[in-house]
């Protein structure tokens, strides 16, 4: 992110994992990868905000449910500029897609 876009952006993560998951995923991440989270991973266990949007995957196939993975960029008048929904847990955006949905808001 550029300076003005780290001043102007806030990043937040949304799970169905409780906190003592999240932590453990937080903890390998950091040992694993060296990498340390530098955003708010939010726990939604009841998915009462992943139904709001409709993004959560009723597979009852799966051994734990998982919701669609989901990135929104959202201006400051709180309208949705930019959105990635997918079926597919394992398909993320990159980085360069997000950014530049970001560099599109200036």
């Amino acid at each position: 992110l550029t300076p003005e876009q780290r001043e102007n952006t806030e990043l937040l993560a949304l799970s169905v994992d409780v906190r003592e998951e999240q932590q453990m995923m937080i903890d390998r991440v950091a040992e694993d990868d060296g990498m340390i989270l530098e955003f708010p991973l939010l726990s939604d266990p009841d998915h009462a905000v992943i139904d709001r949007y409709g993004l959560f995957n009723p597979d009852e196939s799966r051994q734990r449910p998982v919701p669609h993975p989901t990135v929104f960029v959202i201006d400051k008048t709180g309208e949705v500029r930019w959105k990635f929904i997918e079926i597919d847990f394992r398909v993320r955006p990159t980085n360069e897609d997000i950014l530049g949905a970001l560099a599109e808001l200036n």
